[in-house]
């Protein structure tokens, strides 16, 4: 997927299509220091990592405040915030050296983004947002018991899951009350963003 094929399939402005791929430069750069992202998946990065993370972006609604828990390389918060400048950012993940590229990132794409170099955990009762987000972080019902805390009433998880998600979500429900909705995957076949409302321990 080519820059231009992701702005036709996203309808992304063509200010922020430049900011993505000033991302991709600085990311290309960074990760001849640190392994950001798995070296197999850089030759398609518009499709694996952009358009993965931009398929929460049509989900958002009026959300104002927003955190991605284990962002590693900014996916998919800071491809959100590019997105979506009006919204709050909350960035986390536990790794400094991950946390230094996002702010290198955020600086040259001029993004307002709170970086908590932190564990998820430690965020409880300092942290309320009305949107958590993760990818390839850990399994669907530990993330839920990570975001719960951090969620505003009626707040919505947006977890983006491989090919496991349907046994995820069945032994999710057995502990989770919950309203959900699964999005087929616009960027990898049998993956599905799930859209998880108000989880509450059962």
């Amino acid at each position: 997927m080519t820059p231009e094929h992701f702005a036709q399939r996203t309808g992304v402005s063509r200010e922020t299509l430049e900011k993505l791929k000033r991302y991709q430069s600085l990311l290309e750069k960074w990760q001849a220091k640190i392994n950001l992202v798995s070296a197999t998946t850089l030759p398609e990065l518009w499709e694996r990592h952009f358009l993965d993370s931009w398929q929460i972006v049509p989900h958002l609604g009026t959300a104002r405040r927003i955190a991605d828990l284990g962002s590693g390389a900014g996916f998919p918060g800071l491809v959100i915030a590019a997105c979506r400048p009006d919204l709050e950012l909350h960035s986390v993940d536990s790794d400094t050296r991950k946390i230094a590229f996002q702010i290198d990132v955020a600086r040259e794409l001029g993004l307002t983004v709170k970086f908590h170099s932190a564990r998820v955990e430690s965020l409880a009762g300092k942290l309320v947002v009305d949107v958590v987000a993760a990818r390839a972080l850990a399994p669907l019902t530990q993330l839920l018991a990570w975001a719960a805390p951090l969620l505003a009433s009626g707040g919505l998880c947006t977890f983006l899951k491989g090919a496991t998600y349907e046994s995820e979500l069945t032994q999710a429900k057995a502990a989770w009350h919950m309203g959900a909705e699964i999005v087929p995957s616009l960027s990898e076949p049998g993956a599905a963003l799930l859209l998880l409302r108000d989880p509450k321990a059962k």
